[in-house]
Parts: structure tokens; sequence; C-alpha cells
């Protein structure tokens, strides 16, 4: 294998950059002759990898954040496509952010440079015709969700499932990690990580909490996106303990949870702690979910599993009164407690084990 070998990575969000990070530090294990270029952000720094933009100008959400910065956005994507002619790599990784890294896969392969994506879009809940985008100008996919492999099969695509990674950084957590410790049982409430996802829902999440206030402290989990005053603000009026280290310090205490629709569904569900799932967006968003989005299911854990393991409440159902009657049905003695604790059990037995970053890294190298 040559010396000078480049592999140059594009995520455009904080999870894509974990999960990248991850993936060139098993990388690096097993063929530590490679180069690495990356888009990413502070996790891939950490790897020792040069940076030629950071996420942080780059992390647009929902539709009308695009449509506002597409002059931004297009300009990003000249610039990578100069870096890429100048830097010449062996194979491109295109980590999820799949608006701006699909085009950059046709680009790519019409420059002759390969690619490799990582984390596959969801085009199994909508914008299915980016299927055959993937099917035309992606070498090979790797998915991080067991379903997955059979639709894109279906396609003709190359296609590849060792895992959830989600593993990989629990399991690096729990063994580094000095646990928080308070007198109560503790009630996490993870209200996610974007501004509009507080305003909507903190103060509903908190209000409902506060019920179990007497028996239970009341942790919630800040996102270092956010500034702290902003959380302080939203929770004076009420006796809670804000985290501003790691979403797992709180998981890994947590007895029961009220969780925002996303990654950290999954995440609450791989700490095994009975969560709620909220979400509640705008309403144009969600008039537009409706009539676009494919699925039966908003949470990953019940996406997985494939059927109703948790709790969600969206939109008009996502109120104080729902939220507090489906915890008071997750508290210990409780049969809705142990029955999600045992989807849970099947939901571990479909990510597989922990190590998928490193069989990832595995097949990459084999394909270099």
């Amino acid at each position: 294998m040559e010396q000078n070998q480049l592999v140059y990575i594009v995520c455009g969000e904080a999870s894509g950059d974990l999960h990248a990070a991850n993936l060139v530090s098993a990388w690096k294990a097993i063929n530590p002759k490679l180069q690495f270029k990356a888009w990413g952000g502070d996790r891939l720094a950490a790897e020792g990898v040069s940076l030629d933009q950071h996420i942080s100008s780059m992390s647009f959400m929902g539709f009308l954040e695009v449509l506002i910065n597409i002059r931004t956005i297009n300009r990003q994507f000249k610039l990578l496509k100069k870096n890429l002619l100048q830097q010449k790599p062996t194979v491109l990784v295109l980590v999820d952010y799949p608006g701006f890294n699909l085009r950059m896969a046709k680009w790519a392969h019409e420059h002759s440079i390969k690619v490799l994506y990582y984390i596959s879009p969801t085009v199994w809940a909508w914008k299915q015709n980016r299927v055959y985008t993937i099917q035309k100008y992606v070498a090979k996919l790797y998915c991080i969700l067991p379903f997955e492999p059979e639709f894109y099969a279906g396609f003709g695509i190359d296609v590849a499932y060792f895992g959830h990674p989600l593993l990989d950084e629990i399991n690096t957590f729990q063994q580094k990690s000095e646990p928080l410790s308070f007198a109560k049982p503790v009630l996490a409430v993870l209200p996610g990580s974007r501004r509009q996802e507080l305003e909507k829902k903190l103060p509903l999440m908190l209000e409902a909490a506060s019920k179990f206030s007497a028996t239970h402290q009341i942790a919630v989990a800040c996102s270092s996106n956010i500034p702290q005053e902003v959380y302080e603000a939203y929770c004076k009026d009420y006796d809670v303990y804000l985290s501003s280290a790691h979403t797992y310090d709180v998981l890994s205490v947590a007895a029961l949870a009220l969780v925002t629709s996303g990654t950290a569904t999954l995440e609450t569900a791989l700490f095994k702690v009975p969560q709620v799932v909220c979400y509640k967006g705008s309403a144009l968003s969600i008039w537009l979910a409706k009539k676009l989005v494919k699925i039966k299911y908003i949470s990953l854990v019940n996406l997985i599993v494939q059927k109703a393991a948790i709790p969600e409440l969206i939109q008009d159902e996502c109120t104080v009164e729902n939220m507090q009657k489906e915890l008071l049905k997750l508290l210990p003695g409780q049969p809705m407690r142990q029955t999600q604790l045992l989807h849970y059990t099947t939901l571990q037995a479909l990510l597989q084990e922990p190590g998928a970053s490193s069989r990832i890294a595995h097949s990459m190298n084999t394909y270099l």
C-alpha cells in the first residue's frame, strides 16, 4: 500500500464528526501510514485530522434555514470541490449530511474520485429518489441501522452493516467515567441541541417533570451549542441539576427520562433508561413531514424494533399532562417499565456488539 494515500472525510454535524472521529481512530490502528484530511469538527481535530473547514459553519437544519443559507452552502460546495481537486484523495468518505453530501458524491464520481458513504441517508423515510444518486455515484454504502441493508440491496447497491457505532461511544464512556451521585433517583430531561427545540419543548418538559420533584432529582442535559445562561433562564423556577458535561453523565444514572426525538432516544435506550419521547415543531414543518415522510414512528428505537416500544408524544399530543401520564407508567413496579426494558434487550441484539467503528475501518481499508 502506498504511503501517501489520502482519505478525505466530509461531515456537517456534531454526530457525524463523532462517528467519523471514532472511524479514524480505528483506521489509524489498522493502517498508520494513511493520511486524513476533513471537513469536520473538534472530535476529528482531536484525532489529529487536519481540518480544511469546521462544521460550525455548516450546520443548517430544516427547510427554511437551508433556504435562507443557500448562498453560504453553495460557496462551501465550491470550496470543497477546489480542495478535492488540489489534494486528489484516494477515497472520499462522506458521513451522513445527505443534502450536501449526495451532491458531492455526484460531483466526485464525475471527477473519478471513489466515494464511500458512511451513515446512509434516510431515503426509506423520505426523498426516496435519492436512492438512485447512491446507486450511481457511491462505490460502497455503510449503514448503521439493521433494517437498511435489505432496502438498499433491493436497488443493487453495494451495502454493508457492521452494527451501530454509538455502542462504541457508550462503551468508551462507561470505561472512563466517574458517575454522578444524587440523593434521589434521577429524572433526566433531554431537550435537544437546538434553540428552537428548547423554546418549544423545555418549558413543557420542566413543568411535567416538576410533578416528580418530591421523589426524583430532575437533571437537564445541556448542549455545548447553547450558552448555559439560556438553560438557567428556563430553569429558574425549578429545582433542577444542569449538566453541562456529556449527556451520558445524566443518562448513566437516570431512572427515567423525557427525551426529544433524535439520536438521544437511541442513546437513552442503550443506557437502559425507560423514556417518553417528545416532539414539537412548527406547524409548517409538521404539515410538510406528514406529506413527505413515509414512516410509522419518529424515534429510532421504535423504527429499529419495528413496534411502539416507547411512547411518542408528537405535536398536539406533546402536552404536560400527557408527559406526566406516560412517566407515571414507567415508575418502578409498573408493567410498562418492564416491557420497555424487554424491548431494549431486543434493540441491543439488533445493533450487534461494540466494535462497529473498527469493523467498518477494516472494510474501508480492504476497499483501498
